[in-house]
């Protein structure tokens, strides 16, 4: 098996809505971003799969060494030996990539976020970033383009936190801001034990009006010049807001099921999108 052909084979075994957006795209950018995304589920199911905390922060130390080897030009797993091609073309920064790491270390120590900009921080990292990697990717003339970018991961991640609040609640993870469940007076018991509320709907809706609040602010910083080349990151706008209208219908029922789309619908999405920016 070849990198590129591992890579593939764990971005479409994830059956993650960012496959579908990378579908269209001309394939050395498509393979380029196959491989970033790659690096991200490796990295971030090191601490989903890791039964003990040292245990996954010596595979995260692996992968930090691992990054210093694709910059150094002697990169060893699949994954960055497939990244290596394009760190030079697309300009991708070491940093970044590294922070990316980082993010996935605060799930090593953190199970709770005080209020929003400690959330934020952790969004950034491990969201906001592979935006900004993923702009460089996909190509862009703007440098607003890479603002859009980072606003959009963070509107994703605050998607991903909505519809897996309950999934995180078995794992002893909440990430919802701690200061916004006293003002919604939702015990953080409630969540664990998944007792839905009028309360918890009502801190729900609270979140769903914030990631939308994300989402716009991303499309309103994405000048006009770079909206084709950066399609692939409106396709999954397209999908993860789709997703939320149907949490939404569902009346955020987020504690006891876990709202997914369709593979179908996911295409269909991606194809209409596609074809209208």
């Amino acid at each position: 098996m070849t990198p590129d052909e591992y890579c593939q084979k764990k971005a479409a075994a994830s059956g993650s809505s960012f496959y579908y957006s990378f579908l269209f795209l001309p394939a050395p950018r498509r393979r380029a971003i196959t491989a970033l995304y790659a690096f991200c589920r490796e990295v971030d199911d090191v601490v989903d799969e890791a039964a003990e905390m040292q245990i996954a922060a010596a595979k995260l130390a692996w992968w930090r060494a691992e990054v210093a080897n694709l910059y150094r030009g002697n990169p060893q797993h699949p994954v960055t030996r497939a990244l290596a091609p394009f760190i030079g073309e697309y300009s991708l920064p070491q940093a970044q990539l590294n922070e990316i790491i980082d993010g996935m270390e605060m799930d090593l120590t953190q199970t709770r976020y005080l209020d929003w900009p400690a959330l934020e921080r952790y969004c950034h990292r491990v969201a906001g970033v592979v935006g900004l990697l993923a702009a460089r990717i996909f190509g862009y003339r703007d440098a607003r383009t890479l603002e859009y970018a980072r606003n959009l991961g963070i509107a994703f991640q605050l998607t991903n936190i909505i519809r897996d609040v309950g999934e995180d609640a078995r794992k002893n993870r909440i990430y919802l801001p701690m200061d916004e469940l006293k003002r919604f007076d939702v015990p953080a018991a409630d969540i664990l034990i998944a007792r839905e509320t009028p309360q918890f709907n009502a801190l729900m809706r609270f979140q769903d009006e914030r990631a939308r609040g994300w989402y716009g602010t991303a499309f309103a910083a994405l000048p006009a010049v770079d909206r084709r080349a950066q399609r692939p990151g409106l396709i999954m706008a397209a999908i993860y807001k789709a997703l939320l209208d149907e949490i939404v219908r569902d009346d955020f029922r987020v504690l006891s099921r876990r709202t997914s789309l369709t593979p179908l619908r996911k295409f269909w999405i991606a194809w209409k999108t596609w074809l209208a920016a």
